[in-house]
């Protein structure tokens, strides 16, 4: 009958282990990605640079240089509850000029950065019967129980001018 020593049980023990610590590893993963919807109405103003109103005549449309602006906003906000920085994601669609008879339809996605404490910011491309361009937006989301209240100023530049948009409205958490 074979003798079994310590020497014998080291090897096996050493096995032991590494079969049962590597399932035992694989189970540690991060904890998920969190995703929240705060789509909402949006309103506010846009100032025209004199750029602008020239193309915007070119197309028959002749507004005074500070437009009226509605629309609704698409967000969807990723987070992980370990971080202090959210990413954004938004399309918004905005109808200007309604207070002086036009429908100027604007469209932009954006994507961006938001601070636990509500500080954001975000880029992204603009279409418009103007011509397309770069939208930068910085804002503040005020937080009151369920609701959010964002209020972002948005630069818009193009090869016709600048347009200067502030936006607020609200979304539902």
């Amino acid at each position: 009958m074979p003798v079994f020593t310590t020497r014998h049980l080291v090897p096996v023990i050493v096995m032991a282990a590494a079969c049962f610590a590597a399932p035992a590893m694989a189970q540690i993963v991060p904890a998920p990605t969190r995703s929240v919807e705060l789509s909402g109405p949006r309103f506010g103003v846009t100032v025209l640079s004199d750029g602008v109103l020239r193309r915007l005549q070119e197309r028959d449309i002749d507004v005074s240089p500070t437009i009226s602006q509605f629309g609704w906003q698409f967000e969807r906000q990723l987070y992980h509850t370990s971080s202090s920085v959210s990413v954004v994601t938004e399309w918004v669609g905005l109808l200007g000029g309604l207070d002086q008879g036009f429908a100027i339809p604007s469209l932009s996605w954006m994507v961006g950065l938001r601070t636990r404490n509500g500080a954001e910011f975000g880029l992204g491309p603009n279409i418009t019967p103007g011509g397309t361009a770069l939208v930068l937006a910085a804002g503040y989301t005020f937080k009151s129980s369920i609701m959010n209240v964002p209020v972002n100023l948005a630069v818009i530049p193009s090869r016709n001018g600048v347009r200067l948009t502030l936006l607020t409205g609200f979304s539902l958490r």
